[in-house]
């Protein structure tokens, strides 16, 4: 197999955290971008998912979910239909 000199560029503190752990792996850097690349082209795209973090609001969304969720006087419905019609909503 024959190798090339490839250059990249990245942010000093990123590279010496990722040397460090790839280190404690048993990898060199140039290892680990290989083996990346390796999945990715296995993968064909990116080895894992990439998204966003949940926004700040979501976060909210889903404590007050959970808080309602574990809260015995929280008011309930029997069915979807029970719901609209305790909100007015005729179908």
């Amino acid at each position: 197999m024959s190798t090339v000199v490839t250059n990249i560029r990245i942010d000093k503190e990123l590279k010496a955290q990722a040397t460090e752990l790839f280190n404690d792996l048993g990898l060199t850097l140039s290892q680990a971008f290989t083996v990346f690349l390796k999945q990715a082209v296995l993968h064909h795209g990116l080895p894992f998912a990439v998204t966003r973090p949940p926004s700040k609001e979501l976060l909210e969304a889903i404590k007050e979910g959970e808080q309602l969720a574990h809260d015995p006087n929280a008011k309930t419905y029997a069915s979807h239909e029970e719901l609209l019609e305790e909100l007015g909503i005729k179908i």
